[in-house]
């Protein structure tokens, strides 16, 4: 089975020197977001992403400010009356872009009923869109992350527990899910992240034989790299590409 976070590891994480919109900043600045809401979101943003990659502090320390985050920028997002119909618009005016060969990874996967499990600290309602619109949802997907919540009118009220953020993607997030209870036949594992918090996503799973991470190094690469090297198996820095897993997945695919 695979594991994958989303934003910055499915995603882009740049496009001809300029920063990638992850779910949340989809959201942020799309035209459902007041001005004053969109300069409080980046506030937020400026304050508490720079502790969250901070590679000195650990993830111990980081968690309570995450937790902090996440729940003010959801306050933010319910106060701004976002209406459901809406999403699809916004993503298709974004500028949300999948790796380069992304279809070949979602598509080998399908075909080879290899379930992928994406473990997202973004908007699920935001990610499962761009997936939707970029024709790759296919039956073997399966998404654990941050669902907002409507009322009848279709308006944004609050969001979904549990709380995901990059500090707790693990098994605390997942139970009642059972998900990798249904997949214990799974035990060979495909991780993808892009932070040392996904490093936890397959705590989850039962009876792990193999399993191969794959860390994608998008950003303060040379303060990041040890802390990565230590962690991850395979590092892929600032690669925008997919190449290097879908050559991976092909070699054990036609074994």
């Amino acid at each position: 089975q695979v594991i994958s976070d989303f934003d910055m590891t499915l995603s882009r994480f740049g496009c001809n020197g300029r920063r990638c919109p992850t779910s949340y900043n989809i959201l942020d600045t799309s035209r459902v977001i007041s001005e004053d809401g969109k300069k409080k979101l980046k506030d937020l943003l400026h304050y508490y992403y720079p502790i969250e990659i901070d590679p000195n502090r650990t993830l111990e320390e980081k968690c309570p400010l995450m937790v902090e985050w996440w729940t003010k920028a959801h306050e933010l997002l319910v106060q701004q009356k976002i209406h459901k119909s809406d999403l699809v618009q916004i993503v298709r005016e974004s500028e949300a872009m999948l790796r380069d060969g992304f279809e070949e990874f979602f598509d080998q996967l399908h075909k080879n009923n290899i379930p992928l499990f994406i473990f997202s600290a973004g908007i699920g309602d935001i990610l499962e869109e761009i997936i939707r619109q970029a024709n790759v949802f296919h039956s073997n997907v399966n998404v654990v992350s941050n669902y907002m919540d409507f009322n009848d009118d279709g308006v944004l009220t609050h969001f979904k527990g549990p709380l995901i953020h990059t500090c707790n993607k693990n098994n605390t997030v997942l139970q009642g899910t059972g998900y990798f209870q249904q997949l214990s036949t799974r035990t060979s594992i495909i991780l993808l992240g892009d932070s040392m918090g996904d490093l936890t996503m397959a705590d989850g799973v039962p009876c792990v034989e193999n399993i191969l991470k794959i860390g994608f190094l998008n950003d303060k690469v040379e303060e990041r790299r040890g802390k990565y090297l230590d962690s991850y198996d395979i590092v892929l820095e600032s690669d925008e590409t997919l190449d290097v897993v879908n050559g991976i997945l092909r070699y054990i695919l036609t074994e």
